[in-house]
């Protein structure tokens, strides 16, 4: 069991060496796998990339997507606050201040 647990902590520590030592300043003694980098505007070799593909009719398809459920969630909450009523689990008190 420990050995198991010591070599899954060896493989993790190895995967994220590099991150380690990004963090902490040291060079990583061996990396495995493609270094990771973030180039959203320029590529490797410093050529500026394409624009990103647009999505069209998004803001149609949120509200496709949104509008129904909201509407679902107003029923279910409408006939729960009801149900609520009918059985005085929830009913506010009537006060006449007259």
């Amino acid at each position: 069991m420990a050995l198991a647990a010591g070599s899954s902590l060896r493989s993790f520590l190895l995967r994220n060496a590099s991150n380690f030592a990004r963090n902490s300043g040291l060079k990583p003694r061996s990396v495995k796998g493609p270094a990771l980098s973030r180039n959203a505007v320029t590529s490797t070799s410093g050529a500026i990339l394409p624009k990103p593909d647009k999505t069209q009719l998004g803001l149609t398809r949120m509200a496709i997507v949104v509008v129904p459920f909201l509407y679902l969630g107003t029923c279910i909450s409408k006939n729960f606050a009801a149900l609520l009523e009918e059985h005085e689990i929830f009913v506010p008190d009537d006060d006449d201040d007259d």
